[in-house]
């Protein structure tokens, strides 16, 4: 038995050391330069073997190269990946040069163009001259040069010294890969830890509402029917100006009056008038021959006019109670846009009965209800910034510079133990409507220095927040962090993270599953 148990560990073991040796040497192979195939020769997996990797920053660009030590007379591949940081996308065009430059040797230079692989350049430099040279990779497009300089390098004398030097660098294990390709083909990117103040803020509740002078509601002065305008009616979203009519309301007709009876006192107060009117001429000419006094004419031309105004007021009663065209306007007393309507032509409304909505969106006021327990924390609110559900990033506002503190409520609500702080703010897109509840932070004004990185960047892992850090162009790190104040779209960082290192802001999640199931991601590095 144990003769047994001897020979099938020696035949496990030999199996073991055939197969490791196997997947040396195909991967060995596999990262060898091949001229013939050029950009069609793939990598599964990522790197070059032994080399040096070195990722590199513009405000413009990231550079991600990798290449083998150099060495005097010896043929040395780039691969050098090139992202936009505007939009963290390939570069597509251009010409990619390589130099080497210093230690009183001529410049070494060598350039090609983007390969079939977009944001991928593929040069070969062979330095002629060993020494401590500056090696710059720079990328010209018809529009600008980019210059990524990385400064000294040692070009070797052998390959022994070469891989002598190599062999001190270790890549840290543990690292989560994530090609460069797998970055270009999903939103993807990055952002600089740095050091910055952070403003202390208290968690509040808050609504967003027209302002006191942009909102104006049209109520009904009476019993009446609806009437509509020649535009027709009012309909919600309709844009109106201040002294618009929007709408007629035709009281209803109380008591005994009826429609007849409203034309018979029209009826009545023209001939009133006419004869008002006779009368004033006739006392006129008998003035003018000197037969009666000045005082006659004074009180007929009084008669008349007030006879007049009876007429008119008779007129616009049965214009109003008996329905016909027009009415009582009403006017909007605010430009701005319909923002609910409550009738239709025709409908009947009761006195009081709100009918039409008016307001401006183009400015709004945050208005934040600040619990009782924390007014001890903010003297003078200096800002808020408020997120909604599903929105993109939260907006910020700053007292002075793009809002107004229009009021601090100096009494605490009886029922809800709040305090209000309101904020005027232009809403230039016109994208946020009144009477959305919002989650929102007041600034208090005091604040202190910390890491600051964006507020994407953090993902929450069963209660622990995380970040992923760039350690490399394709290699990242699950970092766990403690979290302090929030500051509009930042955080602040109080442990776990330095200025400098930069943290994945968008793609987080993707770089989740691949450290939990690499072979879910898939590889796909096309060098």
């Amino acid at each position: 038995m144990t003769i047994l148990k001897t020979t099938l560990l020696f035949t496990t073991l030999t199996l073991v050391l055939a197969g490791c040796s196997a997947a040396t040497d195909e991967t060995a192979n596999a990262h060898a330069p091949d001229e013939a195939q050029g950009d069609a020769a793939g990598h599964d997996e990522h790197g070059h073997g032994a080399g040096v990797r070195v990722t590199h920053y513009t405000p413009d660009s990231e550079l991600f190269v990798e290449y083998p030590p150099l060495v005097a007379g010896q043929a040395s591949e780039f691969v050098a990946h090139l992202t936009w940081l505007k939009d963290f996308t390939p570069a597509s065009a251009g010409r990619l040069i390589v130099t080497l430059s210093g230690d009183n040797r001529p410049d070494e230079r060598v350039e090609v163009n983007v390969s079939d692989t977009a944001g991928i350049f593929r040069p070969v430099l062979t330095p002629r001259h060993q020494g401590i040279r500056r090696l710059t990779l720079s990328l010209v497009t018809p529009s600008r040069t980019i210059v990524h300089d990385l400064g000294e390098v040692d070009v070797f004398a052998d390959q022994t010294s070469a891989d002598l030097a190599l062999s001190h660098d270790a890549e840290q294990p543990g690292l989560i890969s994530f090609t460069k390709e797998q970055q270009w083909k999903m939103p993807f990117a990055t952002a600089q830890a740095v050091s910055a103040p952070v403003r202390d803020s208290v968690a509040v509740s808050a609504t967003l509402r027209p302002r006191a002078a942009g909102e104006a509601m049209l109520t009904a002065p009476g019993a009446g029917i609806l009437r509509a305008t020649a535009d027709g009616f009012p309909e919600l979203g309709m844009a109106v100006k201040a002294g618009q009519v929007l709408a007629y309301l035709s009281p209803r007709l109380g008591g005994d009056t009826d429609a007849a009876s409203l034309e018979l006192d029209v009826q009545r107060a023209r001939i009133r008038s006419e004869q008002a009117e006779a009368d004033l001429e006739r006392l006129q000419a008998l003035l003018a021959d000197e037969a009666i006094p000045a005082r006659r004419v004074r009180e007929a031309s009084l008669a008349a006019r007030l006879a007049k105004a009876e007429l008119q007021a008779a007129t616009q009663r049965m214009r109003g109670l008996a329905g016909a065209s027009g009415g009582i306007a009403l006017r909007s007393p605010v430009s701005g846009r319909i923002v609910a309507v409550n009738g239709a032509a025709g409908a009947a409304v009761n006195e009081g009965q709100t009918i039409i909505h008016v307001a401006s969106l183009d400015t709004l006021w945050l208005e934040a209800r600040i619990a009782e327990s924390d007014l001890g924390r903010i003297a003078a609110p200096t800002g808020a910034s408020f997120e909604l559900d599903g929105g993109p990033t939260p907006v910020t506002l700053d007292v002075g510079r793009n809002a107004r503190l229009v009021a601090y409520g100096g009494m605490v609500d009886a029922t809800t133990r709040t305090v209000p702080a309101i904020f005027e703010f232009a809403n230039g897109e016109g994208s946020l409507r009144a009477g959305m509840r919002v989650r929102a932070r007041v600034y208090s004004g005091s604040g202190r220095p910390g890491i600051v990185i964006p507020a994407a960047a953090v993902l929450d892992e069963h209660g622990q927040p995380v970040v992923y850090v760039l350690r490399q162009g394709e290699s990242f790190e699950r970092r766990p962090v403690r979290v302090g104040a929030r500051d509009g779209d930042r955080i602040a960082i109080t442990s776990g993270l330095a200025a400098g290192e930069r943290v994945v802001t968008t793609g987080a999640y993707q770089i989740r599953l691949a450290a939990a199931s690499p072979a879910t991601m898939g590889h796909g590095h096309a060098h």
